[in-house]
């Protein structure tokens, strides 16, 4: 890989995105703008930064296939990444989202923590359903466990019923318009949106949009209730299906929660996923958002889990240089 010709992205002390090839528009204008900084120290933070990118690249070419990141230190208002302003499939990396709009639903009197979801022969679809297989005998589940399912467990039916309550997926990217998000979009429901072979945009975001969605959820105070912003961060922090992921390359002492998606069928690429918010010790939070695309067709594969850790570790490096 020629660096010279890569897609990386800054977020510039103007508020402006800086790309290789110039001036590229105006930055989510919710983004706080950066600290003062003494000149040198702030040369030494970009020299951090250009080191980080040129390591994603690195990571990228050796990972065989392609490579989405973008890191969002809160604290500072400012950002990096790679292939940013990419499209990549979402797979369940969206549930997160979901169990938000479903905490804002409820907040606002039009869902219920316990209300009962009716749960029937013809919703128990061949898919990963901890939750939903469980609950079949009783015959209901409820929102609440619902939206705790998805983040904590990638329940599949549990995710459809609540898309369900919310309008479907064309609901949901209108919910995610509404917070000002104008890239991320579903289409489908589960399994069939895990499907994104070359070309297709239904059910993608970019690692750009992402990061800012995820600073909207889960740091902003407004979109979320303090109460429900907790309630879902617990959850993240709790979920255990990402520990071999970006977690598995933050240092020990970092407090970090996050929310796994994996695509694996034929005519498309392996899809390796992972959006993660960490808190470095005394700090704000650092949101990181990793999308990987390898060429083969399978299973979950260590070596792709482990990209995702490198992208933690090159993450952590570039905050601690600040």
């Amino acid at each position: 890989m020629v660096l010279s010709s890569r897609r990386a992205l800054i977020v510039g002390a103007t508020g402006w995105l800086v790309a290789c090839g110039g001036w590229t528009g105006p930055t989510r204008t919710d983004i706080a703008a950066p600290r003062r900084r003494p000149h040198g120290l702030h040369h030494a933070l970009t020299e951090a930064r250009n080191a980080a990118e040129a390591a994603l690249a690195d990571l990228e070419e050796r990972s065989g296939g392609r490579l989405g990141v973008f890191i969002l230190d809160t604290g500072l208002g400012q950002g990096f990444g790679w292939r940013a302003r990419e499209r990549f499939a979402m797979c369940s990396t969206f549930k997160m989202s979901l169990s938000a709009l479903i905490l804002m639903e409820i907040a606002r009197g039009r869902l219920a923590y316990d209300q009962r979801v009716p749960l029937s022969e013809t919703d128990l679809i061949d898919t990963h359903a901890p939750l939903a297989r469980a609950s079949a005998p009783a015959g209901f589940m409820t929102v609440g466990a619902m939206a705790e399912s998805i983040q904590k467990t990638s329940d599949n039916i549990c995710a459809n019923l609540l898309l369900r309550l919310i309008d479907g997926p064309l609901g949901f990217t209108r919910h995610i318009r509404a917070l000002g998000d104008d890239v991320t979009r579903l289409d489908r429901y589960e399994p069939d949106l895990n499907f994104v072979p070359p070309g297709e945009i239904r059910d993608t975001t970019s690692p750009l949009a992402h990061a800012h969605l995820m600073q909207r959820l889960l740091v902003d105070s407004t979109a979320l209730s303090e109460e429900h912003r907790a309630l879902l961060l617990q959850w993240m922090i709790e979920t255990e299906t990402g520990l071999r992921r970006i977690r598995a390359g933050l240092p020990q002492g970092w407090r970090a929660g996050d929310k796994t998606g994996s695509g694996y069928r034929e005519q498309m690429s392996n899809k390796t996923n992972d959006i993660a918010i960490a808190w470095p010790p005394g700090r704000a939070p650092v949101l990181i958002t990793a999308y990987l695309e390898t060429p083969h067709f399978g299973g979950v594969r260590d070596q792709d889990q482990a990209v995702l850790a490198e992208v933690g570790r090159i993450a952590a490096a570039a905050v601690a240089a600040d």
